[in-house]
């Protein structure tokens, strides 16, 4: 029997994750279709959830919501039905809900005993001065609660004031993330991809000179890397925290052997991955979700 896999994706077939994620599926005999999750019409009729006028059963047998750290509240019905439609979905509802928010995250992170950098979450503009009275004194991250390839996020010197995108993040409600600067010189940063309770490659990211964003996107060197038992346990154990079964875990490694988990993303990207390390990372994911298909179905 063919398993028919379904990307969540507003993106299309030509973007660069879901391209392979076909490559991969079809090597493996699996077919695919990119569900455009405005396109579909979740719907509860006598009780059972359907799509639109489907009178039958969805044809997925798995899911891999793919819209990453931007996802909208439009998209979270659908990724829900398939979930109450009996379907696995990797990864699930409640997942996504917690680390869609970085604070919240975090918090999450830090009650699993986790090390978490120290963080302030701000909420509006006039209390920015005494967020910043709980950190030490010297510069501050300030990061958005949502956003992806390191886009929003500003280093703030002593005295600096919020940049007005930043304010007009709260005004719009969302909230703002303050951290201490760590210098790239005294950290070490990684993106581990953890699959099904595993480290399934690694690699450091060095910020191009005058740049403090570790990111590949911004143009960040990367090279495979080996973890430590430590530090591989930890990204698993992140992972778990927060209810992923695939997950991007971005840890930075201190000069003084301490780790801290920074983020944590549930449909990360794995380009830069691929061409640092040369694994077959969609293939990868496409196993473990063929092999949670066939469990289900077991």
């Amino acid at each position: 029997m063919t398993i028919n896999i379904g990307i969540i994706s507003v993106r299309g077939e030509t973007y660069h994750p879901t391209r392979r994620l076909i490559e991969a599926a079809v090597q493996r005999q699996a077919r695919v279709n990119v569900i455009h999750p405005y396109h579909l019409l979740p719907a509860l009729v006598d009780g059972r959830a359907l799509l639109g006028n489907d009178k039958h059963s969805a044809p997925f047998d798995v899911i891999l919501p793919r819209q990453g750290a931007e996802i909208k509240t439009a998209c979270l019905p659908l990724v829900a039905h398939f979930e109450q439609a009996g379907i696995p979905v990797i990864n699930g509802l409640q997942a996504i809900l917690t680390v869609r928010h970085k604070y919240l995250a975090l918090q999450v992170l830090a009650a699993a005993g986790l090390p978490v950098p120290d963080t302030v979450y701000l909420a509006e503009a006039a209390r920015f001065e005494a967020a910043l009275e709980h950190l030490p004194p010297g510069p501050v991250v300030v990061k958005p609660i949502s956003g992806r390839q390191g886009t929003g996020i500003v280093c703030l010197q002593p005295g600096q004031s919020l940049p007005a995108q930043c304010e007009a993040e709260l005004d719009q409600g969302r909230g703002l993330l303050l951290q201490t600067f760590i210098a790239p010189e005294r950290r070490q940063d990684v993106r581990a991809l953890v699959i099904g309770g595993r480290v399934a490659g690694a690699m450091v990211l060095t910020p191009q000179a005058g740049e403090f964003r570790a990111n590949f996107h911004l143009g960040s060197e990367s090279r495979p890397v080996t973890l430590s038992a430590q530090a591989a346990r930890t990204a698993v154990a992140a992972a778990e925290a927060v209810g992923l079964e695939i997950a991007g875990v971005d840890l930075m490694l201190l000069k003084d052997n301490r780790q801290l988990v920074i983020e944590i993303n549930y449909a990360p990207g794995f380009r830069g991955l691929e061409q640092a390390t040369g694994l077959d990372v969609a293939g990868t994911i496409i196993d473990y979700a063929l092999s949670r298909s066939r469990t289900e179905a077991g």
